[in-house]
């Protein structure tokens, strides 16, 4: 068994500090772009439509120019209409200011741009945070709570910036980071454990092979969660707006339309559903290897399998059945707020094979 350095233990906790405190101003230029680039869109959203308007009247006036009598209908039926001067919206006629379907990058937006290189030198620090851990330990550092939340936190700003490498989630900003300091909060305040070894069940290679991909489906879960929200919030503003309301979206302007959202949102969460698939099942083989049983109905496994149930169900639901909308987007957050009962509540106050003292199994 090797031996556990405490000294490296103790310089994995400053690590985690640090990046903590870089996620927090991270948090903060993201919630700062959130703020005030809402009137920026608005406005570029009304200069664009008005360039369009200009553009189709140019268009519009030669065409009619060079036509006589009977073949002014004809010219007015092809390309001299004068393309729509709304401005982009959910695609059900709400009129809403929101960001293009297609995720791309249009607008340079300081406080976004520097909310994004916080978070890389704080992910930076957070991997040092994790691997001096590990290296202290003499083991893959995901084997409590402890550990199992700093590196889901770890993960969950991995797998945003790496998706901002192809697509414009900035508007996720502010929910990711918000929910990376809350975890590392919870790991410092609530979960923390000083490093040491294993206890026997959990001296095996299907810990690298199960957490793994647990706390990677996890964090995209994460993703899925905070995009389910901000639907529910597009929605009841796209709805309102429609209706003849006034638009008070403000930040909202720079997030997708609500089915947009929940397009990507189920993209994702097919994917992390494979991943818990997975993680339940790797579970069972574990659990024959060390306990001589596949499945014991133990308070972990259970909450792992409703978690998945309720992920099928969402998965189904909205493929199959039809549910779109604000429904899908609720299951999705019953199904997140499962993976937070099963990390929390079901670790700390319910006993069985997968309590381990604080350690998540």
């Amino acid at each position: 068994m090797p031996t556990i350095n405490f000294t490296l233990g103790s310089y994995s906790e400053l690590f985690m500090l640090l990046a903590a405190g870089t996620y927090v101003v991270a948090f903060l230029a993201f919630a700062w772009d959130m703020a005030t680039s809402g009137k920026v869109a608005q406005r570029d959203a009304a200069l664009i439509a008005g360039e369009k308007a200009k553009a189709g009247a140019a268009v519009k006036e030669p065409a009619l120019a060079g036509t006589a009598g009977g073949r002014q209908g004809s010219s007015d039926a092809g390309g001299g209409r004068t393309p729509s001067s709304s401005p982009k919206s959910s695609g059900a006629g709400s009129g809403a200011v929101v960001a293009d379907a297609d995720l791309k990058y249009r607008s340079r937006r300081v406080a976004a741009r520097v909310g994004v290189n916080l978070s890389i030198l704080g992910l930076l620090v957070h991997a040092a945070g994790v691997l001096t851990r590990g290296i202290a330990a003499g083991r893959v550092p995901w084997g409590n709570m402890y550990e199992f939340c700093t590196t889901g936190a770890f993960l969950v700003v991995a797998v945003f910036l790496v998706v901002l490498i192809k697509r414009d989630l900035r508007f996720l900003g502010t929910f990711v980071l918000g929910l990376a300091v809350v975890m590392m909060v919870a790991a410092a305040v609530a979960f923390w454990i000083p490093v040491g070894h294993l206890v026997p069940a959990l001296q095996s290679y299907w810990l690298i092979i199960h957490v793994s991909i647990a706390v990677m489906s996890s964090a995209l879960f994460t993703l899925t969660f905070s995009m389910a929200v901000l639907q529910l919030i597009q929605s009841r503003r796209e709805a309102k707006i429609a209706a003849g309301g006034l638009d008070t979206g403000g930040f909202m302007r720079l997030v997708p339309g609500s089915m947009t959202l929940e397009a990507l949102s189920y993209r994702i969460n097919t994917i992390a559903f494979v991943g818990w698939t997975l993680t339940v099942m790797f579970g069972a083989i574990w659990a024959e290897k060390a306990w001589g049983r596949f499945w014991g109905w133990d308070t972990k496994e259970v909450w792992s399998f409703v978690i998945w149930v309720v992920y099928a169900a969402y998965l189904h639901a909205r493929a199959t059945r039809g549910w779109t909308g604000a429904r899908a987007a609720w299951l999705s957050i019953v199904g997140y707020l499962c993976v937070l009962f099963n990390f929390t509540v079901v670790n700390i106050y319910f006993s069985g094979l997968h309590s381990y003292g604080g350690v998540s199994g």
